[in-house]
């Protein structure tokens, strides 16, 4: 068949995300991890809480290996699937290679090490309306990087936060919009590096299995089909640019038809439309229900 599947990374996480779960039972073992790994109820989280690091990256993880827990029997084989940020590691669940104990636990692992490589946080911006080479220009007066590539004028940067805001007014004089992330480290810049050989032995401990379908890189949007190139692919996009806008091009060029983004949020199905509009894309957080995502993906594939 070919649907894809989209998975987000953290900062649409919000108390309300869970209603379309509706406290399905096929959903209640991911919970049981995500409150085994974090000490944390999921279903009590205040917003406040659910953006604190440690616990946002394992409950965008929990959350999505429980949608696909209900949402998986339903629909047909997935084709390929990408994530964005924490959203790979979650991909790698919903494809079989890692099971939900893995992920969870993997993604408070990196959470944790990336806390700790840039102890006095940092800020992320998106930028929309400048092209790369100007941005470029921007990043290098600031002394920021560019940290994830949504489309040719579609860029979030990461640093120190003064050196972010600053570059946001900037970018803002020039045309911009620019949106702060609800993040406090930098993602996907070299300000992670410390991070990147601790996690690297991280997933090396876990227990993997061959995925049930290519998960695309983010860091080049390259197809990975096993464990080794998979454990290599994560580590090192803790501190090199994310291309997202390579990661849609890879989906289209494997043959997908359809893409589900799992959620919380909608951003990545938005993004796919604007990139691929001759490729329906939608999230489960447009739906009001898993049923109502379900059917809409099944009328779609014909």
């Amino acid at each position: 068949m070919s649907l894809g599947l989209l998975c987000p990374g953290q900062g649409d996480q919000t108390p309300g995300m869970f209603a379309v779960l509706k406290d399905d039972n096929r959903a209640r073992p991911v919970w049981e991890i995500f409150s085994h790994e974090t000490g944390c109820d999921p279903f009590t989280l205040s917003a406040e809480q659910m953006q604190v690091n440690a616990i946002a990256q394992p409950l965008v993880c929990a959350f999505q290996l429980a949608v696909w827990a209900v949402l998986g029997d339903g629909l047909p084989p997935v084709r390929a699937l990408a994530g964005y940020s924490v959203g790979e590691l979650a991909a790698y669940g919903c494809a079989g290679a890692l099971d939900a104990g893995n992920v969870v636990g993997l993604a408070r692992a990196r959470a944790v090490l990336m806390d700790e490589a840039c102890p006095g946080g940092g800020a992320m911006l998106a930028l929309r309306g400048l092209d790369r080479a100007t941005i470029d220009k921007l990043c290098a007066r600031h002394g920021v990087e560019i940290a994830i590539v949504n489309d040719d004028d579609r860029l979030v940067v990461g640093g120190a936060p003064d050196a972010v805001t600053a570059c946001g007014v900037e970018a803002q004089s020039s045309g911009a919009k620019a949106t702060p992330l609800a993040i406090r480290i930098p993602s996907h810049t070299s300000l992670m590096r410390p991070a990147v050989e601790p996690f690297r032995r991280a997933l090396e401990q876990a227990v993997w299995r061959k995925p049930s379908a290519p998960v695309l890189a983010g860091v080049s949007g390259a197809p990975v089909f096993a464990p080794a190139p998979a454990r290599e692919a994560l580590a090192a996009q803790l501190a090199q640019t994310i291309d997202w806008a390579a990661c849609l091009d890879g989906l289209r060029e494997r043959g997908c038809k359809v893409l589900l983004e799992l959620g919380p949020g909608a951003g990545l199905a938005r993004m796919a439309r604007d990139r691929a509009p001759d490729i329906p894309a939608r999230s489960v957080a447009e739906f009001n229900s898993l049923v109502g995502a379900r059917d809409w993906v099944l009328r779609e594939l014909g």
